[in-house]
């Protein structure tokens, strides 16, 4: 019984470097379950989730140096402590945080063959869609990094984003899915905004904005454009191993 019972994948553990929002991170490790459909739970890999809320603000750490040492180090203390309890893959579910990836990994080069780079993953499968441009929806502290400009540009892909005008609107968006306030009026503002950006293809750069995305439901038809979500993309490799 016990080698019936045995999880057939112990040999790859999915860890999350979690809390930047928490729902964003409940959302990602529901989607990432559903990607490995499975008839019996011991089908499917472990998964460890540091649901690490308490760290500084990713985007006041970029753009007012507000406790950026602090954030490196508990970024990294989280990266360290997910391969500590034996994960193989980590994924740092918020976007903004890539901004300090590279630090981290010189804090933890072990990691680096396991990290899921999530803004590397959705230049991949955006450059698999031959698709040249895109806009990029996401925080004030993401846009302004350009992380997404750069790395995308590796790949041979334009990406624009809003003017600094807009960001009290994105924020709007994302701080309604981490309040878990989404009316029928944002949703409403939503579409309107993404229908608007001057591309056919749109990134939602921030962890919340699939949120946003999925609970249009039915009304996610009256968005004209082509949605990519990065998280989706890093599924897509974790489960090509």
């Amino acid at each position: 019984m016990a080698d019936i019972m045995a999880n057939k994948m112990d040999d790859y553990v999915i860890g999350i470097v979690g809390g930047m929002g928490s729902y964003a991170t409940s959302s990602f490790f529901e989607r990432v379950l559903d990607s490995f459909p499975a008839e019996k739970e011991w089908e499917r890999p472990r998964i460890i989730i540091d649901n690490k809320c308490t760290m500084p603000s990713r985007v006041r750490a970029l753009l007012y140096n507000e406790n950026y040492e602090l954030l490196v180090e508990e970024l990294t203390s989280s990266v360290k402590g997910l391969l500590d309890m034996g994960a193989t893959r980590i994924v740092l579910a918020c976007n903004t945080s890539h901004c300090f990836l590279p630090e981290v990994l010189e804090n933890v080069p072990e990691a680096e063959d396991k990290v899921v780079n999530i803004i590397e993953a959705c230049a991949r499968a955006i450059k698999d869609d031959n698709r040249e441009s895109v806009f990029l929806l996401a925080t004030e502290g993401t846009i302004l990094s350009k992380i997404y400009e750069k790395t995308f540009e590796k790949y041979g892909i334009s990406c624009d984003a809003p003017g600094e005008e807009d960001f009290s609107i994105l924020r709007d968006f994302i701080e309604a899915i981490k309040q878990k306030n989404i009316t029928d009026e944002i949703k409403q503002s939503f579409i309107d905004y993404v229908n608007n950006v001057p591309n056919d293809g749109v990134i939602l750069g921030c962890t919340e904005l699939p949120i946003m995305y999925a609970a249009l439901g039915d009304r996610k038809d009256q968005i004209e454009k082509k949605i990519y979500d990065p998280l989706d993309a890093a599924i897509s490799e974790i489960k090509r191993g």
